[in-house]
């Protein structure tokens, strides 16, 4: 499969239509400016497009196999982790107390979109994470804030679907 980001309509979508350039002359977000955005979201294109994209075929092919000395993701989704995770994608947007990069929303919300498109079944981890991330940041107690999210935000641990039915 071939994914091609869409780098050019995202940062317009910021700039353009959600007035992204007025939140950054507020000064909330120190060092973010439109150079860095357009960096972020080039870095980002480049990932899902080349990283990414390319494991639709194996995931399909390969899938998840379990057996008694473990599980066994599809040729090339470990890499991709790794490379996720030195990135510091997860973080992105989280708060720097806790190792992350402090970025306002919407550029995580773009790097996501690009990140989900590209593959999806990846996506999900990272996207159930981030929900984690949220759910414990407010409102969990803060030996568990201290606890997880470090290690969380770093991409070290991951997340599962936090919700009940």
């Amino acid at each position: 499969m071939t994914y091609h980001a869409p780098v050019r309509s995202l940062s317009f979508a910021l700039h353009a239509q959600a007035g992204f350039d007025g939140l950054l002359a507020t000064g909330a977000f120190d060092g973010c400016d439109p150079d860095t955005i357009a960096a972020i979201l080039s870095e980002a294109a480049r990932l899902s497009e080349n990283v990414l994209a390319p494991l639709n075929w194996s995931g399909d092919r390969f899938g998840v196999r379990w057996s008694e000395t473990g599980v066994e993701t599809a040729p090339g989704f470990k890499a991709a982790y790794q490379a996720f995770q030195a990135g510091g994608w997860q973080g992105l947007s989280a708060d720097p107390h806790y190792g992350g990069q402090g970025l306002p929303r919407a550029i995580g919300l773009a790097v996501h979109e690009m990140i989900e498109a590209a593959n999806m079944a990846f996506a999900l981890c990272p996207m159930l994470t981030h929900g984690a991330i949220d759910a414990l940041h407010a409102h969990g107690a803060d030996a568990l804030r201290q606890t997880f999210l470090p290690k969380m935000v770093a991409g070290a641990w991951t997340g599962a679907m936090n919700i009940t039915e």
